[in-house]
């Protein structure tokens, strides 16, 4: 009886085991499931040992499932990040990015980037000469992140730039953009712009200030300033928006600086901001310097406040020194 029932068990419990120990160490190498869920399907037994190789065949179904929607996944990720990739190179292209940007010209020099908190960006900065004596400067902040706000920027880039060509007057100007931008804008996004127009023979700058940062001067052998004249409202959010414009006046070897949100409102990781205070200190020390070299050190100043693997915004800076005209 014994006998009989130990044979009973092996060919009941233990062959169909170990049978399936075997499959599973196949499918382990060939990752058939196909092949595993018919050879398991040999298996007649009604007891738990039954419901074990319905278990497995079904776990080697999902497995193959699972893997194939994790290799496609990973495909796609691939695929989008290429894209973002060259969306990024596309952006930073569309930029002025050769610098020195104007080597002929003895009347100023200039220096600006835009570092994107993602992989593309809402800040543009853009600066190119009008006629041969003035030359207009853009700062620019769309509300947002990421993809919906870098074509934003695209739009808004051209459309400025177009209109300037059209005109030298900042507030005619930034109206025709708005109502540009007012009448295309789906997404509800809207855009802050520093457009200001330098005239290369006498330092004077006419600007309109619509929702951005307030410039700063930085004084030859002196302070630095930051110009807190009253923001018209952004491009974008309302129709027959009224802008104002202000003028200031550059002495020779001054520096007009540039920048969006990003720089003072740079997060430290505890959550401290970089603030105000930190960037006009920053700027005190470098008065007299070229614009690449203030550049390079407010970049260097923010990227050292906050984490590098998640910066709070994007950062974009500009610099420009009049040298004095001809």
């Amino acid at each position: 009886f014994l006998f009989l029932l130990l044979l009973l068990i092996y060919y009941s419990v233990l062959k169909n085991l170990t049978f399936i120990q075997k499959t599973v160490r196949e499918y382990r190498e060939t990752k058939d499931s196909k092949a595993v869920t018919e050879k398991l399907k040999t298996i007649r037994a009604r007891n738990e040992v039954g419901v074990l190789a319905d278990d497995f065949s079904d776990m080697a179904v999902e497995l193959e499932r699972y893997t194939g929607e994790m290799i496609r996944l990973s495909a796609e990720k691939e695929r989008i990040s290429t894209e973002l990739a060259l969306a990024t190179r596309i952006q930073a292209d569309m930029l002025p990015n050769i610098f020195p940007a104007f080597p002929e010209r003895k009347e100023f020099d200039i220096y600006a980037s835009m570092d994107p908190a993602k992989e593309v960006g809402g800040d543009f900065y853009d600066f190119f000469f009008i006629d041969d004596s003035h030359l207009a400067m853009v700062m620019a902040d769309v509300s947002g992140k990421g993809v919906p706000a870098a074509l934003f920027c695209v739009v808004a880039k051209a459309v400025i730039r177009d209109k300037v060509m059209l005109s030298s007057d900042p507030v005619e100007i930034l109206r025709e953009v708005n109502h540009i931008l007012c009448a295309n804008n789906s997404a509800g996004l809207f855009i802050t712009v520093w457009l200001g127009i330098l005239d290369l023979k006498t330092g004077v700058v006419e600007y309109v200030n619509a929702g951005h940062e307030y410039p700063i001067i930085g004084v030859l052998g002196n302070d630095v300033e930051v110009i807190q004249n009253d923001n018209c409202p952004p491009l974008a959010a309302m129709e027959d928006t009224e802008f104002t414009k202000e003028t200031l006046t550059l002495q020779k070897g001054d520096n007009l600086f540039l920048y969006t949100d990003g720089v003072p409102e740079a997060k430290s990781a505890n959550g401290e901001r970089f603030g105000m205070d930190r960037l006009t200190d920053v700027l005190k020390r470098n008065r007299g310097l070229t614009p690449k070299q203030i550049v390079t050190d407010v970049k260097w100043e923010v990227d050292s406040f906050q984490p590098k693997d998640d910066p709070f915004d994007d950062v974009t800076i500009m610099s420009v020194v009049w040298k004095g005209g001809k």
